[in-house]
């Protein structure tokens, strides 16, 4: 069941993994903590990542630009659909293009 409230301060966070590298595991600590064995581990795999430990994903700033990319490359792509309903509206308008009939021509 996933958490509805606010993330882990970094902090905390960083006393779990520190906890885990000195030998509790995530288990005990889920026992003893709020968060589960698994989101514990998911730290931890992360903190490894971010420090050049672990080559097996994305650091969190690889992940940071990724969504920032994402949503950059969502705006851009609305803003051309925008700018080409805009260019066929004002060539319609200026009988640059001739309108679209229903029939088929000759």
């Amino acid at each position: 069941m996933s958490r509805t409230g606010p993330p882990y301060p970094p902090e905390f966070r960083q006393q779990i993994i520190d906890l885990v590298r000195n030998g509790r595991t995530p288990w005990e600590l889920a026992k003893e903590f709020e968060p589960s064995a698994q989101t514990i581990m998911n730290w931890v795999a992360q903190a490894g990542r971010d420090a050049g430990e672990r080559h097996d994903g994305l650091t969190s700033a690889e992940h940071e630009e990724l969504r920032r990319l994402r949503r950059e490359n969502k705006r851009l792509r609305k803003e051309r659909e925008i700018l080409s309903k805009a260019a066929a509206w004002f060539a319609r308008e200026t009988d640059a293009v001739p309108p679209k009939s229903s029939g088929s021509s000759k």
